[in-house]
C-alpha cells in the first residue's frame, strides 16, 4: 500500500479488480494485438519494487506489459512482456531486452524466476547454496545416466553459457533492441500464400496455452489433437512457413467441426475461431476447389431443385399445417413464420406445435409457404457459398414480399442465419435489410412474462435443457426457453453441469455429416450430464439438435428421452400432435446410409460393383487391355495386373467422365439397392446424382482408388 501511494498508485474498483483476478490465468492476452510477445520473469525484493519498475519501464523503448504479484511479504514476482512479431528479423534482436530487465532485477538484488533452459548459471541465486547441493545429490543417485531433463535446472549447457555471455553485453545489446521496432499491424496485417491476413494474424497470435482442446467436440469425440483449435493454428503457422501444403486431408480438417463456438468462449486471447473456420471452408471449397463432404453435394442440389436439403418435394413443404391453425396465416403481417427445412418435411410435430402456441399466444403472422427455401447455412458452413448467396437472395426478397419486421424460426440455425448472417450478406451486397428474427421460445416468453400467455396441464417431467449452440453461444438466446419450460407445470426442471455459454455441443451439423460414429460419442457426453443431473428427459428447442441427441441416446443405449419444448408446451396446452419420431428414424436411415456410401471407400465398394460395366464402357484399347489381363495365362497374370495397377491412377482421370455417363444407370440401382429410399427421392436421383458425381468424381478419385484398385485387381484375377 505505501508503494501504491509513493507511486501514484491508486487502488482498483471492486468490479475491475474481480475482472482482474477472473482472468489471472490468461496472462498472454496481449498476443492478440502483438501478435507476439518476449517475455521476461523475475523476483525481486519488495523494498526495490519501485526502483526495478522506473528503471525497466524507462530502459525499454517498445510497447510494454508488466504485471505483478506479491509471493510473501518480501518478495514480488514481475511479469513481463514486449509486444512484437515473430515473422519479422527484428524479433531475435529485441528478444535482448529480456535479459535486460533481468539485470536491471539483479541490480536490485533480484534473480530470475525459475532456471529452465536458460539461466542454469542463475540456480544458485534462484535456489540457494544448501538446496542446489541436495538437488545434485539426490540427481546423482537416482539419474546417474542424465536422462531426465537434461541440459535443464543443474546441467551446465552451451545455451545457458551464451545466455552469461550475452549479459556481460547488455549495454551494446539493449541499444540494437531498442532499435528493433517490429512494424505497425496495419502494415502486416496482410495476406500470405493466399490465406487472408487477419486469419495470418491470428495464427501468430495463437498463444497454444491449450485451454480450447479440452472442451472442442471434435478432440473429445475423435482425440486427435489435430481437431483442436490449437492444433489447426500451429497447422497454418507451420504452412505460413513452409513446412506443410494444403491437402484435401487437412482441409477435412476445417470442414469438420460442429460449429459450435465453444473454442470462442474458452479462447483466453478471444480469437474468433469458428468464424475463422467458416472463413476459410469459402476460401478452401468455393475459392481453391477443394471438395466439401460429398453428402452436401446432394444437399446443394436438392435445394436447388427442390429448395430443401431433405430432398422432399418444393410442392410439399406447407404439408405440415393442420386446420387449426390456418386462420393465424396471413398475405401480409408484422410477424412471418420460417420452420426450416427439417420442421416442414421431417418434424412437422415441431411446425404444427409451434403454429398452435402461436395461436394460443393470439400471433398471426404471413407465411412463404411453397416460396420457402432452406436458410442456407448448410451451404455456408459446408463451403458452397455460391448456393447460400442464391438461398439468401430469394429468401430475403420474398420475405419482404410479406411486410414482415420480425421473423419467427423454429430452428435457431435459421433464427442464426436470418438475424446475423443475412444482415452480413445483405450490407456487403448492397441490400436494405430491416428484418429482425426470433426464435418462437423467445416470442412466447414476452406473452408469458406480460402475463398474456400460460400452459395449464400438469406433465410430469424431470427435466434438464439442451442449450442449442446456435442460439445459446452464438446468440446469447438463453432465457426464453428456461422461461417456458419452467411454465409448464409439472417440469421439475434443473440445469446441467454445463449450461448456458458453457454447454456442451449435441454433435451435429458437420461433425454428423463428416462422421456420424463421432458425431454419435460427442452427444452422448451431453446426454451423459443430464443423466447425471437427474433427468429424465432433455428438452430442446432445436429440430436437429432433436435428431442428434436421439440417435446418440440410441446408439449408447443411454436410458432418456428426448422431447422438443414446442412439442411439450403444446401438450401441455392439451394439444395431441402426432410424435414424429418415425419419420426421424426413416429418414435418417437414408441420411446415414447416404453419408457413409460416400466415403471414399463407400464410393469404392459401390465402384467395384461395376467392375463389368465400366470395363465395358471403357473406349477400344483400355478395354481390349482389361480383357487381355483376364484371359492372360496364370504365371503372366500377375505381372500385367501390377502393371495395370501402376498405370491405372494417372489414367482413371481421363477415362472416367465418359464411363460415368455409361455406367449411371447402373450406378443409380446400386444406389436403390444399398439404400432404401423414399418414392419421392428415387424419382429425383436419376436428376440428382449425375450432377453430383460430375462434381465429386475428380475431387475424390485420389481417394478413392487406393480403395478401389485392389477390387479391380481382384475382379481381374478371378476371371
Amino acid at each position: 500500500m505505501e508503494i501504491a501511494e509513493k507511486n501514484n498508485g491508486e487502488f482498483l474498483s471492486a468490479e475491475i479488480a474481480r475482472h482482474e483476478w477472473d482472468a489471472r490465468f490468461e496472462p498472454v492476452r496481449a498476443k492478440r494485438i502483438a501478435p507476439s510477445l518476449i517475455p521476461s520473469e523475475v523476483i525481486i525484493p519488495l523494498e526495490n519494487l519501485d526502483k526495478v519498475i522506473q528503471e525497466i519501464t524507462a530502459e525499454v523503448k517498445h510497447p510494454f506489459i508488466l504485471e505483478g504479484f506479491a509471493t510473501n511479504s518480501q518478495e514480488f514476482v514481475l511479469l513481463g512482456f514486449i509486444l512484437h512479431d515473430e515473422r519479422q528479423f527484428n524479433f531475435n534482436l529485441a528478444y535482448a531486452l529480456s535479459l535486460s530487465i533481468l539485470n536491471t532485477a539483479q541490480k536490485y538484488q533480484g534473480r530470475p524466476y525459475a532456471s529452465g533452459l536458460y539461466f542454469i548459471g542463475f540456480v544458485e541465486k534462484i535456489f540457494g547454496k544448501d538446496r542446489v547441493k541436495k538437488l545434485t545429490a539426490f540427481k546423482k543417485q537416482v539419474d546417474p545416466n542424465k536422462m531426465m531433463n537434461p541440459g535443464k535446472v543443474l546441467d551446465n549447457s552451451f545455451l545457458s553459457r551464451g545466455i552469461e555471455l550475452a549479459g556481460t553485453l547488455d549495454p551494446i545489446l539493449k541499444i540494437f533492441g531498442n532499435l528493433a521496432k517490429a512494424k505497425d499491424p496495419g502494415e502486416v496485417f496482410k495476406e500470405r500464400k493466399g490465406i487472408p491476413g487477419d486469419i495470418v494474424w491470428y495464427a501468430y497470435a495463437c498463444s497454444q496455452c491449450g485451454y480450447c482442446v479440452d472442451q472442442c467436440d471434435q478432440y473429445y469425440g475423435r482425440g486427435w489433437e489435430s481437431q483442436s483449435p490449437r492444433g489447426k493454428w500451429t497447422f497454418f503457422k507451420l504452412l505460413l512457413e513452409g513446412e506443410v501444403e494444403f491437402t484435401q486431408r487437412a482441409v477435412d480438417t476445417f470442414l469438420a467441426c460442429t460449429t459450435c463456438e465453444l473454442c470462442n468462449r474458452t479462447c483466453q486471447l478471444d480469437l474468433p475461431n469458428e468464424s475463422s473456420w467458416l472463413k476459410l471452408r469459402g476460401l478452401l471449397v468455393d475459392g481453391l476447389g477443394y471438395r466439401t463432404f460429398p453428402p452436401f453435394e446432394i444437399m446443394a442440389n436438392t435445394m436447388r431443385q427442390q429448395s430443401n436439403i431433405w430432398g422432399g418435394y418444393a410442392k410439399d413443404r406447407d404439408k405440415w399445417i393442420i386446420d387449426e391453425v390456418r386462420d393465424s396465416i396471413q398475405e401480409k403481417a408484422e410477424y412471418a413464420f420460417f420452420p426450416g427445412c427439417t420442421s416442414s418435411f421431417v418434424e412437422q410435430d415441431i411446425a404444427q406445435s409451434t403454429a398452435l402456441l402461436l395461436k394460443e399466444a393470439r400471433i398471426k403472422y404471413a407465411y412463404l409457404g411453397n416460396k420457402e427455401q432452406c436458410c442456407g447455412i448448410p451451404m455456408l458452413v459446408s463451403g458452397r457459398w455460391e448456393v447460400f448467396n442464391e438461398t439468401a437472395a430469394k429468401n430475403i426478397a420474398t420475405m419482404k414480399q410479406t411486410g414482415a419486421k420480425t421473423v419467427i424460426t423454429t430452428c435457431p440455425a435459421c433464427w442464426l442465419v436470418w438475424e446475423i448472417y443475412y444482415r452480413h450478406w445483405a450490407k456487403d451486397n448492397n441490400i436494405e435489410y430491416d428484418l429482425h428474427a426470433k426464435h418462437y421460445a423467445d416470442v412466447l416468453a414476452e406473452k408469458i412474462e406480460a402475463g398474456e400467455f400460460k400452459l395449464a396441464k400438469e406433465l410430469n417431467l424431470q427435466a434438464t435443457y439442451h442449450d442449442p449452440c446456435h442460439m445459446g453461444r452464438a446468440g446469447a438466446r438463453f432465457k426464453g426457453p428456461r422461461t417456458l419450460i419452467n411454465a409448464i407445470p409439472g417440469s421439475n426442471f434443473r440445469e446441467m453441469r454445463f449450461h448456458h455459454y458453457d454447454a456442451h455441443c449435441c454433435g451435429a451439423v458437420i461433425s454428423l455429416v463428416a462422421d456420424p460414429k463421432v458425431a454419435s460419442e460427442i452427444g452422448a457426453s451431453r446426454i451423459e450430464e443430464a443423466i447425471e443431473c437427474g433427468a429424465d428427459t432433455i428438452i430442446t428447442a432445436c429440430p436437429c439438435c432433436r435428431v442428434q441427441l436421439k440417435i446418440s441416446a440410441e446408439d449408447n443405449h443411454l436410458p432418456i428421452k428426448i422431447r422438443d419444448l414446442s412439442t411439450l408446451a403444446a401438450e401441455s396446452l392439451g394439444y395431441d400432435i402426432p410424435c414424429s419420431d418415425p419419420v426421424i428414424d426413416e429418414k435418417w436411415a437414408v441420411f446415414d446410409r447416404m453419408i457413409r456410401m460416400m466415403t471414399p471407400w463407400g464410393m469404392a465398394d459401390m465402384m467395384a460393383g461395376l467392375i463389368p460395366e465400366m470395363i465395358e464402357a471403357m473406349p477400344d484399347t483400355y478395354r481390349n487391355m482389361m480383357k487381355m489381363v483376364m484371359n492372360a495365362p496364370e504365371v503372366f497374370k500377375e505381372p500385367m495386373i501390377s502393371m495395370m495397377k501402376s498405370v491405372m491412377p494417372s489414367l482413371f482421370p481421363g477415362l472416367l467422365p465418359g464411363i460415368m455417363d455409361k455406367v449411371m444407370p447402373r450406378m443409380l440401382e446400386k444406389v436403390s439397392e444399398a439404400i432404401p429410399m423414399p418414392g419421392y427421392l428415387e424419382e429425383q436421383m436419376p436428376n440428382l446424382m449425375p450432377k453430383t458425381m460430375e462434381v465429386l468424381m475428380p475431387k475424390m478419385l485420389d481417394e478413392i482408388i487406393p480403395y478401389f484398385l485392389p477390387k479391380m485387381a481382384d475382379y481381374l484375377r478371378r476371371k
